[in-house]
């Protein structure tokens, strides 16, 4: 849910878990290319088949967020981790990419 950056101060200072609309919505997105993914190898999978794989991949975004928030002196605010983890993973390709 949107929520203004004074509010979401308000959250993490009262112990309130707030998920970011980056890391929240991923699951929509990662559904999406799952979908693609099965179109392009001509193949479906079952439900709990996406599920599953959806379930993976929502806890990597999870870990990513929550690693980065730790290790960058911000523990339990994943609006933070989720910039950093994000951040942090287009410098890396674009470094790969010869860009920097």
């Amino acid at each position: 849910m949107p929520s203004t950056p004074e509010a979401i101060e308000i959250y993490l200072k009262n112990g309130v878990l707030y998920g970011p609309a980056k890391a929240a919505n991923a699951g929509g997105v990662a559904t999406s290319g799952l979908e693609m993914s099965q179109n392009s190898i001509r193949y479906g999978w079952t439900f709990e088949e996406v599920d599953a794989k959806l379930k993976d991949i929502m806890q990597s975004i999870f870990k990513s967020c929550d690693d980065a928030a730790k290790e960058y002196g911000m523990p339990g605010n994943y609006m933070a981790g989720a910039n950093i983890a994000g951040f942090l993973k287009v410098a890396e390709a674009m470094k790969a990419q010869g860009c920097v």
